[in-house]
C-alpha cells in the first residue's frame, strides 16, 4: 500500500470529511472508493474509445438504421 498526501482547498477537504463521517468512513476509506469509481469510469472511457478506433461506423450506421426501421409502426 502507497502514502499520498495531496493539497486540497479547506472548503474541499471540510466537504469530503464531512461525506466521509455522513457515510460512517474514515476519510482514507473514502478516498479509496472514490479512487475506485473514478478509475472504473476511466476504465470504460479507455474500453469505448479503443473500440470505436477499430469500428466500422457505416456498420454501426447500418444497425441504427434498422433498428429505426424495426421501431416504425
Amino acid at each position: 500500500m502507497s502514502t499520498l498526501t495531496i493539497r486540497l482547498p479547506e472548503d474541499t477537504a471540510q466537504r469530503l470529511k464531512t461525506m466521509a463521517q455522513s457515510r460512517g468512513l474514515s476519510m482514507n476509506k473514502l478516498i479509496e472508493q472514490l479512487s475506485a469509481h473514478a478509475l472504473a469510469a476511466w476504465d470504460t472511457e479507455n474500453h469505448y474509445r479503443a473500440m470505436a478506433a477499430t469500428g466500422d461506423s457505416q456498420q454501426a450506421i447500418a444497425i441504427l438504421d434498422r433498428l429505426d426501421a424495426a421501431e416504425a409502426p
